[in-house]
């Protein structure tokens, strides 16, 4: 089923960017295995990219300005804190619009 894998790929690949920017906007400040934790959490673990993934999102979501990172020793190990940008925060807000129409769109459809 090589056109469903597609499809689910895509489908998620927009859902873990928005799902990254909600936990970064209630969280405030996390590095990359705090988010991967709370998508976990927040999803059953249903929903969880692989590293890899999440860390090319990240960078992505760097790349538009919609986080922004620093980066924090812990003990003698470096660490990538992300936090939403101003711009993030507003985007953030119209996709939250959008994904209440999608919502409303599949209460219907499906």
């Amino acid at each position: 089923m090589e056109a469903i894998e597609k499809l689910r790929k895509e489908l998620r690949a927009g859902l873990y960017s928005y799902l990254v920017l909600l936990i970064l906007e209630r969280e405030g400040e996390l590095h990359g295995y705090g988010i991967r934790k709370k998508l976990e959490e927040l999803t059953n673990g249903r929903l969880v990219p692989s590293e890899g993934t999440l860390y090319d999102l990240l960078k992505s979501l760097k790349k538009y300005k919609l986080i922004e990172d620093r980066l924090v020793l812990v003990g003698k190990k470096p660490r990538r804190y992300y936090k939403l940008t101003t711009q993030g925060k507003e985007v953030l807000e119209e996709l939250k619009e959008e994904v209440r129409e999608i919502i409303k769109i599949l209460e219907v459809v499906v």
